[in-house]
This record gives C-alpha cells, structure tokens and sequence, in this order.
C-alpha cells in the first residue's frame, strides 16, 4: 500500500487532481483540496463619454436708438425785388422759379430727416396783382420752389397771414397741397384748425403748432376765427396736449413774437417760453417775426430758439439793421430714449447764413468759407457775420455749436 500510495501520488501529481481524489489516499486528497488562489478577473472598464461643451453664449447686437435730424429755418418773405428776382429765373412752364434762391442750402435740407420753413406771406390762386411790402401776395409757384429745395412742411400763422383776406389763406393752402408742402397755422374750416398737425417721419410722430402775436391790424370774421391761428397760451397748451393725445413723439410750436429787430427777447416772449414749456406736452419753441438773429435759452430741459432770423427777404442795412439780412437753420437731433419710451432732443446746432441780395441767393456761411477760392473782401465780411450770429445765438450762456461742413480729405 505504501508503495501504492507513493506510487499513486506521483501519478496524482502527473494526472491531476481528480485521480487522486478517486485513488482514496487521504495525503493526496489534502493536497487536492488545498485553495489555490485564482486571479481575479480583470473587470472590463466601460469607456466614460467625452462631455459636450455648451455652445457659447451669443454677444448681444447693441441697440442703437434711432436718430432723426430736423431742420427749421425763418422768415420767407417775398418782397418785390424777390418775385422779380424769381420771374427773372422762370420760364413758360415755371413763371416764377425760386429754386436757385434755395440751390446753396439744399443739400442741407436734402440731408435732414424732416425740414420746416416759415411761410411768412399769403400765396396767390392765379398771379394776379402779386405785391410785396406791406400787403404781400406771393406768387402761387413759391410752395412748389419750397418743395423742390428740400421742405417737408411749413409753419403759416404770422402776422401777414391776412394780407389777403379769406380768399388769401385758401389760396396758399391750396398751393401749398398742390406742391406736396404739409402746414399748420392757418386753416380752411374749422375742422382743420381742430385736427392735430402730425408727421410722420421714419417711427417718430411729430406734432406741430404754428401760432401768431397779431394780424397787424386785420381782424378775423367772427364766423371764421379758425381761419388763422393767433396766440392765446391756454389754447396753445390746449393744442399741444390734443398732440400729444393724437401720438405725438415730439411736439414744437413755431411761434411769430417780439418787437422786430430786437435781438433780445421781450419780456412778453421770455413769460411765454416759461408757460409753453413748463407744460410736459411742448417739447421745443422755434421762434419768428423779429426779421434778426436771437439767442437760444434752455428752460425745463428744452430748447427754446427765440428768432431764426430772416431766411429769405430783401430787407438790408438799407432800410433796417444790417442783420436782417442774416439768419440761421437750427439743426435739431431727436434721439429714441428706449423701447416705448418715447423720444428727446438730443442735440441742437446752426447753420448762419446770409442773403445775397445781388441774386438772392441764400447762403450757408460756414460751407462758402470753406471755399479756398472765396475773395478775401467776401471772406472777411462772412466770417464777421458768423462771429456776431454766434455771439447773439449764445448770448443766453447756452454754448450753441456751429454746424460745420463735412469734408472729404480722402484721396482720389
């Protein structure tokens, strides 16, 4: 057995386990079932996926607040030299042709989002017994010489607005329809005079008053008192506010006032620009009549520019100051102050200009003196009258700039 036993374990240790297990010897089996470590498996690793980044977060587009530019300029009177000077310019299809009068300030006028004139004399139906100083009838083809210059619209009330009577004031609405001109100050019924004067201009609604101090003398039918808008501070508020009610933006009211020549403000004009703009509903004051420059003032945060000055005339240093030959275009910028929350002026400046009464050519001073080939006798007398506009426009302490022209210094 002993011999068996050792024989069987070495035949155990060559045949495996399982024989010994059966041959019975007691060692083996020990042996056999003795633990024998086995490896572990090696887990198999699932692979982790790559994390996404998030996608960058868009920069916002800046808002930019839309900007619109308006130009207002004075007086348009058509005194007997300028209708002559007009006709001289016409032909059969334009009789009285105002258009080269204008052909220096309209690229300014072209380059605003809105332009307003001050229409300062009736406009005749037919051409007849047309007349200057002191009862004007202008000729009927001056609204169209105003649109064809660059004007959206005009302010009509003034002192001459009745030069002509009932008749007068239809006539120079219906002329100034004809042309494309929008106005408000005089009115063919009452139902005009009460409708709020807006314009549209891109997204901004302007809203547009046009009153006068007086009739110089003349007195409206009692049965047409709409028929010219003459100034009473209740119904210009009054008017202002029914503006603003109809969706105006922005409100202006075009004003005749003052003693003329007169480049301070009178008392009466000063008391008036506190009441129009301590209303919440008169955004900005564009004042006419006294046929010179005066100051700009800012009252509650709003401009007020007390007298554009003449624009078109023939008044001179021969009959009046010489500074009735100067006058200026305010150049307003109204800026949208966020979404639904409306509109502000936003920036106001002036062109000084001075009629030419050799052709009555009305001429924006700062772009001539940028001419190099201006005669020095002209240049000396233009930049006086730049100088002295300046003075009288800020005399107020409100640091008014002057609109300088836009150069090109690239080369060719």
């Amino acid at each position: 057995m002993r011999f068996l036993g050792v024989f069987g374990l070495l035949v155990a240790i060559t045949l495996g386990v399982t024989y010994l297990a059966v041959d019975g010897d007691e060692e083996a089996a020990r042996l056999a079932e003795a633990d024998i470590p086995t490896p572990p498996p090696t887990p198999t690793q699932t692979p982790t996926a790559t994390p996404t980044p998030p996608p960058p977060t868009p920069t916002p587009t800046p808002v930019v607040p839309d900007t619109y530019r308006l130009v207002f300029s004075g007086e348009v009177l058509s005194h007997g030299p300028v209708i002559n000077q007009a006709a001289s310019y016409g032909d059969a299809d334009l009789p009285y042709d105002y258009r080269p009068m204008f052909a220096e300030v309209k690229p300014l006028l072209d380059d605003a989002d809105f332009a307003v004139c001050h229409v300062e004399t009736p406009v005749s139906a037919d051409n007849i017994n047309l007349t200057g100083y002191p009862i004007f009838n202008a000729p009927r083809e001056m609204p169209q010489g105003l649109a064809a210059s660059g004007y959206d619209a005009c302010s009509t009330a003034s002192n001459h607005s009745f030069d002509k009577g009932v008749e007068g004031v239809v006539a120079t609405l219906d002329q100034m329809d004809a042309a494309g001109l929008a106005h408000t100050g005089m009115a063919r019924s009452a139902e005009e005079r009460d409708a709020p004067t807006l314009y549209e201009v891109g997204d901004l609604t302007i809203g547009h008053l046009s009153y006068t101090y007086g009739l110089n003398g003349f007195v409206l039918p009692s049965d047409q008192p709409y028929l010219v808008n003459v100034t009473d501070v209740g119904t210009v508020l009054a008017d202002a506010a029914a503006a603003r009610q109809a969706g105006a933006d922005l409100v202006v009211l075009s004003v005749q006032w003052g003693n003329e020549y007169q480049v301070s403000p009178s008392a009466v004009q000063a008391e008036q620009a506190a009441a129009f703009l301590d209303s919440p509903d008169i955004d900005l004051i564009m004042g006419a009549h006294v046929h010179v420059v005066q100051p700009v003032d800012v009252i509650n945060g709003k401009y007020v520019v007390y007298g554009l000055g003449n624009f078109l005339s023939n008044q001179s240093a021969a009959c009046c100051p010489a500074a009735s030959q100067n006058g200026i275009m305010a150049v307003v910028d109204v800026t949208e102050i966020g979404d639904d929350a409306g509109y502000e002026v936003t920036g106001l400046s002036f062109v000084p200009t001075r009629v030419d009464r050799d052709d009555y050519t009305i001429i924006p001073l700062p772009h001539a003196l940028a001419d190099p080939s201006l005669d020095d006798g002209v240049r000396a007398l233009y930049e006086d009258v730049v100088a002295d506009t300046a003075e009288v426009v800020r005399s107020l302490g409100v640091d008014v700039p002057i609109l300088e022209p836009v150069t090109d210094n690239s080369s060719s």
